[in-house]
């Protein structure tokens, strides 16, 4: 099987466990708000989990507080919107909060494949506050062991990320016609079918980047340059057309569109022009020869677009 070819999980079910991981700090609770539109959506069922470092025993009774808060008051929310919202069907989410001891990364990780996790979401950088996490540190460390995508948020929550206002713009799809990078459309059809196809679309993204003469190889001149390009341009349009009408197929709106630049740089600078719903990357490997190395490419998008990011680690290497 190839990476083109992997199949979500739990098929129509996927998404329905949602793992958010919070240390007590505003950074962290900016997750909430994505996992709270998703739930609802989906009628996943959304665990809160509050990880204390083992020096903090004398506190837990206090920590146990807070994320019980956390889950009481995130359930309340998803009541309040369901009752409220009139532009789609809304289900209330059903929500618990977990408290463990132990390394933070470690313990999301565990709990992730101990309790059979569809996706992780937490916040992607920043330090939250003296005695609790470096989220960015554990946010990394997370997204390079998870077996299952991990949604990192960054921030401030803009308006159009909540639950009745989401619908309204569309998932960006970077690709570079490798099977590496079609290891995430399963996971973008899940999502675009169980969000909404009819107000959802779906945005297929190709960057060619230009190739650079070597000092030691002048006998190619610039406009060789522009006639290659041409050439990789009119391909990587013909791929995504294919990937298009598969989508299309499938009954999901899809677009796309191809730029000229440094992979991470236009994507970021497409994301800021165009805002998104979410960006869904795969997040680490090389995706074959002249095509874009992931892991630097997925970094740089996550330290320069505001979106949230959906990362997808590849069940299998490209062929």
């Amino acid at each position: 099987m190839t990476c083109a070819e992997v199949v979500l999980p739990g098929g129509a079910e996927a998404y329905r466990k949602i793992l958010v991981a919070l240390d007590g700090s505003e950074l962290a609770e900016t997750a909430l708000p994505y996992a709270r539109g998703l739930g609802m959506r989906l009628g996943s069922d959304i665990t809160l989990l509050h990880v204390c470092s083992t020096w903090e025993g004398e506190f837990l009774s206090a920590h146990r507080e807070y994320i019980e808060r956390a889950a009481e008051t995130l359930s309340r929310q998803s009541e309040v919107v369901a009752w409220t919202s009139t532009r789609l069907q809304s289900r209330r989410a059903r929500v618990r909060g977990e408290l463990t001891v132990g390394h933070p990364a470690d313990e999301i990780l565990r709990y992730a494949e101990d309790n059979n996790v569809d996706i992780i979401i937490m916040s992607a950088r920043g330090r939250s506050g003296i005695r609790r996490w470096a989220v960015g540190g554990i946010a990394d460390k997370v997204l390079r062991a998870s077996s299952v995508p991990v949604l990192l948020v960054r921030g401030y929550v803009p308006e159009e990320a909540l639950h009745d206002e989401w619908p309204g713009r569309a998932i960006l799809v970077p690709l570079d016609g490798s099977e590496f990078a079609e290891s995430v459309l399963p996971h973008v059809e899940a999502l675009a079918k169980q969000v909404g196809t009819q107000r959802e679309c779906v945005v297929l993204l190709g960057v060619c980047e230009p190739l650079t003469a070597p000092s030691f190889h002048p006998g190619v001149t610039p406009e060789e340059q522009q006639a290659d390009l041409g050439k990789r341009r009119q391909s990587s349009e013909a791929y995504l057309v294919s990937v298009q009408e598969r989508l299309q197929s499938a009954g999901i709106r899809a677009t796309f569109r191809v730029l000229v630049g440094r992979a991470a740089e236009q994507i970021v600078e497409y994301s800021y022009a165009n805002p998104q719903s979410l960006i869904v990357m795969a997040s680490h490997g090389q995706s074959g020869p002249a095509r874009w190395v992931y892991g630097s490419v997925a970094h740089r998008v996550l330290l320069g677009a505001s979106a949230p990011l959906l990362m997808v680690r590849p069940s299998c290497q490209p062929q």
